[in-house]
């Protein structure tokens, strides 16, 4: 079990398991996920950290689109966001990038959700490893994670 899958657990929080075999040559994780699940791209939410030279965030934004650097920092009341390093963004949550959950991280972090995922009744996040998503609700993937929001923070490719 990992410590996203765990922590649901604790919370009594109604969750899916979805695990696939993952392409060692694969970069694009999320889509991988999409693709190998038979899911909707556009329920499929990846985990990305960036940061302020300050202060972490977690921003989940759908894999069929990027994050909004500009808008995500408006989310969070900062002025201006860059991409977390991959050995920090690994260090603080305790994952590896691609399997980088946004739930039961070393560090808890503020976190935004884009506000696509309330469109949808289960959305589909990293559960921890590659090759493994977790399914839930909006609703339970905000409150499993610390001071989560919903915001437009994604745009499509």
């Amino acid at each position: 079990m990992t410590p996203a899958i765990n922590q649901l657990k604790k919370k009594k929080v109604l969750f899916s398991i979805h695990e696939y075999e993952h392409d060692h040559n694969c970069a694009n994780f999320g889509e991988e996920a999409a693709e190998k699940l038979n899911l909707d791209p556009a329920c499929v939410f990846k985990t990305l950290l960036v940061s302020d030279d300050k202060n972490l965030f977690v921003c989940i934004v759908p894999v069929t689109g990027t994050l909004n650097l500009k808008r995500a920092a408006n989310a969070f009341g900062v002025k201006k966001l860059h991409m977390a390093d991959m050995k920090v963004a690994e260090r603080l949550t305790g994952y590896l990038v691609g399997g980088i959950s946004p739930i039961g991280q070393k560090k808890s972090l503020v976190t935004c959700i884009d506000q696509s995922a309330l469109s949808h009744p289960t959305v589909y996040v990293s559960g921890g490893q590659r090759g493994l998503d977790i399914g839930l609700t909006p609703k339970d993937l905000s409150s499993a994670c610390r001071n989560a929001s919903f915001a437009d923070i994604g745009e499509s490719k």
